[in-house]
């Protein structure tokens, strides 16, 4: 492993706003983390609508593909899994982790966490994070939330998922689009106990 103890894994499902997941991985990669990455499905497709590049199926093209997107070539560890590798070391409570983010987090994959239902390997390594008691923190990206979506991210919120909606603040004045992605990039990791992006925090009134 890398400097840190245990790996982190980070998933990334097909909501809108892929660029939360590329900030995220840049800085943790920075900051010499383990990652074990598993993108659905779905992500795949909102990529190609997203960004128009197709994001490689293969392990290895991967591993260089989020590289090349969050242009950290060397640091840190990082391994792709296949979406549909259901026998991955992830897919197993034996397996020790950090935790896991989902991040972007979709309403369908958050409905199918509170449901106790696993079709491929985020699923499956969310749904490991929740049985053994774990850190799982997803960040859902959908306005508005209907009724279903409430009651499933209540369900996930009672279970110990810690729920960070795309919401970005402003009081730390943001500039950029980054600024304010990685505002809610940071909070999100916040949950997970890593403090890796730099931004700036409220100091209250002095």
């Amino acid at each position: 492993m890398s400097g840190k103890t245990k790996p982190l894994i980070l998933g990334i499902t097909g909501a809108s706003g892929l660029i939360y997941a590329v900030r995220a991985l840049k800085f943790l990669l920075e900051a010499d983390y383990e990652i074990e990455l598993i993108a659905s499905k779905s992500a795949y497709m909102v990529w190609q609508s997203e960004q128009n590049i197709r994001l490689p199926v293969e392990s290895f093209q991967q591993e260089q593909f989020w590289r090349e997107q969050t242009q950290v070539k060397i640091a840190g560890k990082l391994h792709c899994h296949p979406w549909g590798d259901v026998g991955a070391n992830i897919a197993s409570g034996s397996f020790r982790t950090l935790g896991m983010i989902i991040i972007p987090c979709s309403m369908g994959t958050v409905a199918k966490l509170a449901n106790g239902l696993s079709s491929d390997l985020l699923e499956r390594a969310a749904d490991v994070q929740l049985k053994e008691g774990r850190k799982l923190v997803i960040v859902p990206r959908e306005t508005p939330f209907s009724l279903i979506h409430l009651r499933n991210l209540t369900t996930l919120a009672e279970a110990g998922v810690r729920v960070v909606p795309a919401i970005p603040a402003w009081y730390h004045n943001p500039q950029t689009i980054e600024d304010l992605v990685d505002f809610v990039a940071a909070r999100a990791l916040d949950q997970l106990d890593i403090d890796c992006i730099p931004i700036q925090r409220w100091q209250g009134r002095h």
